[in-house]
């Protein structure tokens, strides 16, 4: 990417205000109009989490990193984030960013996302580059099957009819296998398109269930895309969803399947990777003869490429907000040049695709009223992104407490996934579905002695802070509520976490204290409630919602960092 480049971008999106977006939206192709470039284009989107409709999506006011990872691409926010890509703040791409200023920029320039304006979208630019001579490959980064209302409620199955609707020509895949193998298999037998990944393979065997990659001529060049799957499947999920399969990273096999394209006579290759922006950067280093890296799983926005040795990386975004337009100028063994822009998908001022549009409304009719009935009101900002808190979780606690006041510490995992509601929003099913959408949604009521709280904590904060990105396999950090710590993200495993508290009083190694957690496989530490029947999280929710009728969550953040500076954003707009 040259200045010339750099120097459009950000006349083109960055230095719009909302007044002169909305004139130029009355002609989208004036905001989306690019000259020709290059002989491929790759429309790239990723970790949609199955968010059908038009929603808001706050990115995170904190991603606290390792001392060793601060301030590069994947743990920038806020200021930092602008100043990093010369974005200015107010402006559409700052809305897409940044936290700053979100509940005015959601106001000002609408919800983002929805599958009618996306396809809408990607249809205009595939045909705009194909008239231009270049080959073009719409890509999914993975985690689009699950994780809202509409994916429950049709096991997927509605996703793969929008990508094929659609036209994606690969995909990956992670949280598409919390659906089970078995459905995960039914479904893919329905997609049009072909999902890649050199290491989803039989467990006792090693034998590939999928191909590696695959092979596309683009003009006088041939350009493969490899597939990378999320590694740590099974250390994520229930092992009983993917029994028989194994899904490791494997250098090895990974170099083996990019040789393997390159003899075939690839000119250049692209891993299409559910890894993470950290995980490839890594691989960036050790693989040899990757080109570019389109990542997914931490759901990072580069408006402009990160190169990393010989390798470009660029991130796909999430929850619908941004199609990635990659235009690839093709040299003989590899990528000469790139251009890349992200293409905000604003729904109240994008072209809707009419047969999308009929589609979902066909699809959402016998559940209208159960996803979009009002269930409560919320006064105040709900987000779910950031490293140690947000103020649905925290609401989450409450309802907990409330329908369970017995209940001391409430856990809550910490998935990137999720909606933002603004404050004066009703709050529906399908935002609960959005926010706690799990195919193992059951609220657990177990013990814990004080000694397990201790070594949880310290586990989780020694996956999240390694600064080695082959040892981070997860998300963010677990929330707590009703128990508070010190944190010191720097410290040596096994001692980042200090002064551990519940309900005010210092954390008891010996004493067994009564803990409810969902999505996850805590539980499995302690000892059952007796007689306690486990309920979907969500179930949960809609009770204490409905019966509340309004809610104000004022952040009270239960974690205090060392080392950094914890920021907590404007909740009341």
């Amino acid at each position: 990417m040259n200045r010339r480049d750099v120097l459009f971008l950000l006349s083109t999106l960055a230095g719009l205000g909302p007044k002169a977006l909305a004139q130029v939206l009355e002609n989208p192709a004036r905001l989306y109009e690019l000259p020709p470039y290059g002989e491929a284009t790759l429309l790239y989107f990723s970790d949609l989490h199955a968010q059908a409709f038009p929603h808001y999506f706050m990115e995170p006011p904190n991603l606290i990193a390792p001392k060793a990872l601060m301030g590069r691409p994947g743990y920038l926010t806020g200021e930092a984030i602008l100043r990093y890509y010369g974005v200015g703040r107010g402006t559409p791409l700052a809305y897409l960013l940044s936290h700053l200023d979100f509940v005015a920029l959601a106001r000002a320039f609408g919800p983002i996302g929805g599958f009618s304006a996306l396809t809408a979208l990607i249809r205009d630019q595939k045909a705009r580059a194909e008239a231009e001579g270049a080959k073009v490959l719409v890509l999914d980064g993975g985690d689009t099957w699950t994780n809202s209302g509409l994916s429950l409620l049709t096991q997927g199955e509605a996703l793969v009819e929008w990508q094929n609707l659609t036209g994606v020509d690969h995909m990956t895949s992670h949280w598409e296998w919390t659906l089970g193998r078995e459905r995960v298999e039914a479904l893919l037998g329905q997609f049009r398109g072909e999902h890649l990944a050199y290491n989803v393979v039989d467990e006792l065997f090693g034998d590939p269930l999928f191909p590696a990659y695959r092979l596309h001529p683009a003009g006088r060049y041939t350009l493969a895309v490899v597939g990378a799957a999320y590694p740590y499947v099974k250390v994520s999920h229930p092992e009983s969803l993917t029994e028989g399969l194994s899904f490791a990273l494997d250098e090895k096999r990974l170099q083996e399947a990019v040789d393997a394209a390159r003899a075939e006579g690839a000119d250049a290759v692209v891993l299409l990777s559910h890894q993470g922006m950290q995980l490839d950067a890594a691989l960036a280093e050790r693989i040899r003869g990757i080109d570019l890296i389109l990542s997914g799983h931490t759901h990072d926005l580069t408006p402009l490429p990160w190169r990393v040795g010989k390798t470009w990386i660029v991130a796909g975004s999430a929850a619908g907000k941004a199609l990635m337009r990659v235009d690839l100028k093709l040299r003989k063994g590899g990528i000469a040049n790139l251009r890349v822009r992200v293409l905000p998908v604003l729904a109240d001022h994008l072209p809707k695709a009419e047969d999308v549009e009929a589609w979902l409304r066909e699809k959402v009719a016998p559940h209208r009223e159960h996803l979009f009935a009002p269930l409560a009101v919320t006064e105040t900002l709900l987000y779910k992104r950031d490293t140690l808190y947000s103020t649905w979780d925290q609401l989450v606690g409450q309802a907990v407490r409330a329908l369970y006041p017995e209940v001391e510490v409430v856990f809550s995992p910490a998935v990137r996934w999720g909606t933002t509601l603004l404050p004066g929003q009703a709050i529906t099913r399908d935002h609960l579905y959005a926010y706690t959408g799990f195919t193992y949604p059951e609220l657990y009521l177990f013990y814990l002695r004080g000694a397990h709280i201790q070594s949880v904590l310290e586990d989780i904060a020694s996956n999240v802070f390694t600064p080695d990105p082959f040892y981070q396999q997860g998300g963010d950090v677990s929330r707590t509520f009703g128990l508070s710590y010190v944190l010191d993200p720097d410290a040596p495993t096994g001692k980042r976490v200090r002064e551990v508290s519940v309900g005010g009083k210092a954390l008891e190694p010996d004493r067994r204290y009564l803990v409810a957690a969902y999505g996850g496989r805590l539980q499995r530490l302690g000892e059952a409630k007796p007689g306690h029947e486990p309920r979907p999280i969500y179930a949960v929710l809609e009770e204490y919602l409905k019966g509340v009728g309004r809610v104000r969550v004022v952040p009270e953040p239960n974690v205090k960092v060392l080392g950094r500076n914890y920021r907590i954003p404007e909740v009341m707009g």
